[in-house]
């Protein structure tokens, strides 16, 4: 999913208020696979076991044993365009380890995962209306 970004904060409170685990990964200047696992890592406190490889990242996303018990886990992602435009393919990986993850705890009795994108760049560009008329 997609999210206007100037709505990402009363999300995040809102998830918090429910006591959901919030977690907020910036991709702001990501241009790499190394880069993103580095910010993975920090941002979802990985275990040191971590490979930073897409199987150990999926795998990480659907233990969560490491992380504090909650009743739900949100993890916000922004600033993603660059990286989405300078990795197309990583990417698309990237979001299949997502929507895995989340699939997996939504059958799950033990709480949630709730993937958000939010990038500046995402908002709708006004398009181009005709040429002014002359008159």
């Amino acid at each position: 999913m997609t999210l206007d970004p100037r709505a990402l904060a009363p999300a995040l409170a809102a998830a918090e208020e429910a006591g959901w685990m919030v977690v907020r990964l910036d991709l702001d200047g990501v241009r790499s696979k190394a880069e993103l696992m580095r910010r993975c890592g920090e941002a979802l406190r990985l275990p040191e076991h971590f490979g930073a490889n897409w199987d150990a990242l999926a795998d990480c996303l659907i233990d969560l044993s490491w992380l504090p018990a909650a009743s739900g886990r949100l993890l916000a992602v922004t600033s993603w365009g660059g990286y989405a435009q300078a990795r197309p393919g990583d990417w698309e990986t990237f979001q299949d380890v997502l929507e895995q993850a989340v699939d997996f705890w939504r059958n799950s009795t033990e709480g949630a995962l709730t993937v958000l994108l939010a990038d500046p760049g995402d908002r709708p560009r006004p398009k181009p209306g005709p040429p002014p008329r002359r008159s």
